[in-house]
């Protein structure tokens, strides 16, 4: 057999299967609380069409909105999957603004979900692939 009898079926097997389109260039979950880095949306909100009050983004350190940045997380304690945490923030997407201090409950499912109360009941999150946001968020995790 020739090197192109054998690379053929193997290229034809490897495009039926999706595997170069699925390469996840963003980087493996890890952090605070061992997420993946990138955009959560609220438990029911489309990723292509996020509200902003409906997104969390993860950057290894902790969890923004669309109207905070810089975000912190110190855990205060911690339990099998469940974090309670002080996060601070700087209280702006973007420009000068003061930083805030909140306290939070974070609950990993997995590492693609987690859910989040601060005051209230608790609010579920899932990680949304990069191809599945609008641009503008695209750009906002690269």
């Amino acid at each position: 057999m020739t090197r192109m009898t054998i690379a053929a079926p193997l290229l034809a097997l490897l495009a039926a299967t999706g595997a170069w389109a699925s390469v996840d260039p963003s980087p493996k979950p890890g952090g605070v609380y061992r997420l993946k880095p990138g955009i959560y949306v609220a438990k029911g909100a489309s990723c292509r069409d996020p509200a902003n009050a409906e997104i969390r983004q993860y950057d290894g350190r902790g969890l923004s909105t669309a109207h905070t940045r810089a975000c912190r997380a110190r855990v205060l304690s911690h339990k099998g999957n469940r974090y309670t945490v002080s996060q601070s923030c700087i209280d702006a997407g973007a420009g000068s603004a003061p930083r805030f201090v909140e306290r939070q409950t974070v609950t990993i499912a997995d590492a693609l979900a987690f859910t989040l109360a601060t005051r209230g009941p608790a609010t579920a999150y899932h990680y949304c692939p990069i191809d599945q946001l609008p641009a503008g968020l695209r750009s906002a995790v690269r």
